[in-house]
């Protein structure tokens, strides 16, 4: 399989970056060797796991906030993934309890009303490695996610394609990966209501190009300000259901805390949990030198309405410039000059208020699943 031969040669690319985690080593090989990608940090190669460097990231305050379709990070749960996909003879089946079954090609998907969305795809465990103690799973840093301009259909225009029938409280979606013998299909659900909001897509555009296929070509589920978790690759099958979805991957995986912050005391167990959903705000560094500090930042599901930086480790802030605003769900560039610094080292901090005031907590918090850091960021600074 071309994951296997990739991963291969992968591991032995001469090129490293170190994520800092928390605990064990932090050195990961970069590759180039998975199809339509480039530069991307080795997490794993089967099922494929690979991470954004954060210099992909960096850019002037004017420029385009997107990730690269290359540069895009990757995160499939099974191996048994689509290493091709026909185009042509490709279906999206939409059925459950619907008024009529129906299996819609491609081309009859895109001659549908077309919208785009630039939203942030960012991983449930994004920054998991920098978790202390560590926790299971993937020790990512904090590139495991992305910005794009998503293009395709509104879920609700596919649903009304087949039909609401009576009692319809949740739609299910799964796609082309298959489990492993009797290991549950990889599928999510989204209350009704929700699929049926303007910015719930299908999308088979990517940043103006068709979806790569690591990235889930041909169709995928696009669900702006929540966690990739729902973000369904390779989708192929929608299911309308009359009762709340008790599968496994909506059941027991991706379970948070049922806290204000999804967090709890380190090695706590048997607390009530809750399906992890919206995505909280979070500001990051791209770039630091003794004369500038830049980055970006996301709101989570609400816009970005202000960021700010401290140059003495929190005690004071001050506010950053923005760069334009792509919308709610987009990254948006900030910068901060650092002109006048004296000469030594400068803790520096970051964070972010989103348009409904929501902000980021000083403290990083735990929980087992490793899931939603969104604690402030910091960086250091030498001035000569």
């Amino acid at each position: 399989l071309w994951a296997k031969g990739m991963g291969a040669q992968a591991m032995g690319a001469q090129a490293t970056v170190d994520l800092g985690l928390s605990e064990g080593t932090g050195q990961r090989p970069l590759t180039d060797a998975f199809p339509g990608k480039k530069g991307m940090i080795l997490q794993r190669s089967r099922a494929p796991l690979l991470e954004t460097p954060m210099a992909a990231f960096d850019g002037a305050l004017q420029d385009d906030p997107v990730t690269p379709n290359d540069r895009f990070f990757v995160r499939w749960h099974y191996a048994d993934i689509p290493l091709s996909v026909d185009a042509a003879a490709f279906r999206l089946r939409i059925g459950g309890a619907v008024k009529r079954a129906v299996s819609l090609s491609l081309a009859e998907i895109q001659a549908m009303p077309q919208v785009t969305v630039t939203a942030v795809n960012q991983c449930s465990g994004n920054s998991r490695g920098l978790f202390g103690p560590r926790v299971p799973g993937a020790q990512w840093g904090n590139g495991a996610m992305g910005n794009a301009r998503w293009t395709g259909v509104r879920l609700r225009d596919l649903i009304a394609r087949a039909g609401t029938a009576p009692g319809v409280v949740q739609v299910k979606c799964a796609g082309l990966d298959q489990p492993p013998g009797d290991a549950p299909h990889f599928a999510k659900s989204l209350a009704l209501d929700h699929a049926e909001d303007d910015d719930v897509i299908v999308a088979y555009g990517m940043n103006g190009a068709a979806l790569p296929l690591l990235n889930g070509f041909p169709l995928r589920l696009i669900v702006p300000g929540w966690y990739s978790t729902y973000w369904v690759k390779a989708l192929d099958s929608i299911e309308l259901l009359t009762g709340p979805d008790t599968g496994f991957w909506m059941a027991k995986a991706y379970q948070i805390p049922e806290t204000e912050d999804a967090g709890v005391k380190p090695g706590a167990t048997g607390f009530p949990t809750v399906p992890i959903s919206r995505m909280p705000p979070r500001a990051f560094f791209t770039r630091t030198t003794p004369q500038e500090a830049r980055g970006i930042a996301m709101g989570g599901d609400a816009g970005v309405a202000k960021v700010e930086v401290s140059l003495d480790g929190g005690a004071h802030w001050q506010q950053a410039q923005l760069g334009p605003d792509h919308g709610p769900y987009s990254f948006r560039r900030w910068a901060m000059p650092l002109t006048g610094l004296a000469r030594g080292p400068h803790d520096l901090a970051v964070r972010t208020i989103n348009t409904r005031g929501e902000g980021q907590k000083p403290a990083p918090i735990w929980n087992p699943g490793g899931y939603m850091r969104s604690s402030i960021e910091t960086a250091r600074v030498v001035v000569a």
